[in-house]
Order: structure tokens, then sequence, then C-alpha cells
């Protein structure tokens, strides 16, 4: 009797903790998810990462780290990886249209030859964007579906 009388309190001690997990696993957290506001087309300096679905090599030094730069006036600007490019974008008819005009770039041979070429070469295909949280991608299709032609970071204006 005075074993049972010890075991008693143990098993309801063990069955109230058993019950205190299984609640827990039951019960949904009251903690929310943190999210990151989109970051906005424009006046954002946007650093490639990749393109055509691979990640972009290590540039020599951070000046020649591909970027893109549309203002609020309209205008595209930025880095290809060795020269400098400027022009404008047509005008948009939805949302998330995206389309540049008349890039005109500086013409420096240089030993990156390869990035430069994609990242101009996506830029005049691009006809659409999409961006969530700070990642931008470009694409051609509306779907915006697949693998998109640029994946770019939103970084901190110089």
């Amino acid at each position: 009797m005075r074993r049972f009388a010890f075991l008693l309190p143990c098993l309801i001690l063990v069955g109230t903790a058993c019950q205190r997990v299984t609640d827990r696993a039951n019960t949904t957290p009251m903690v929310s998810a943190i999210t990151t506001p989109d970051a906005p087309l424009r006046e954002t300096r946007w650093t490639v990462f990749a393109m055509g679905g691979q990640p972009l090599a290590p540039a020599a030094s951070p000046d020649q780290v591909p970027y893109l730069l549309i203002s609020n006036a309209g205008t595209a600007e930025g880095m290809s990886g060795c020269n400098r490019f400027r022009g404008g974008l047509k005008p948009a008819e939805t949302d998330g249209q995206l389309q540049f005009a008349n890039l005109g770039s500086t013409r420096m041979a240089c030993p990156l030859m390869d990035t430069e070429h994609k990242f101009t070469q996506a830029l005049d295909a691009t006809r659409y964007y999409h961006i969530s949280g700070d990642t931008l991608r470009l694409y051609t299709s509306a779907e915006r579906t697949g693998t998109p032609l640029v994946q770019l970071v939103a970084a901190k204006m110089p």
C-alpha cells in the first residue's frame, strides 16, 4: 500500500507532464513572422547576384560589380561589369512591366566581357519584373515564372 501511495503521485505528475507536451504540440505559436517589405524599384541600387539562374562570379574589385539604378525621372543607369550604361524606360502599360529604351554605354575592353554581354543582353530582353523583399527579378514573360534573366539585390546607396 505504501508503494501505491508513493507511485500514485508520480504517475499523476508524469501524466500531467505528458499532457502539457501534447498541448504545446497542438497549439499554434502566438509569435508572428517578421516580413521584409519590398524594396522600391526606383531610387534603389540593385546589385546583380545571378544571371540565367547561375550565381555571378565575384568581381575583381567593388567598382566592377554590375548594378542597375532606376530613377524617379524614368532613367536607368548602372555598371555592366566594366562599362557604364545609361538610358530610359518605355512607359509601362501594366503593373510589373519594365522595358529599357535606348541604353548606351562606354566601350572599354575588359577581361569580364562575358558578364558584361550577358547583363546588357538581359536588360535588352527584359519586359517584366517582380520584387520580393530585397530581391528584384527580371523576366521576358508576363507570367514571371521560371528562371529569371537576372536576379539583383537591393544595396545601400553609396
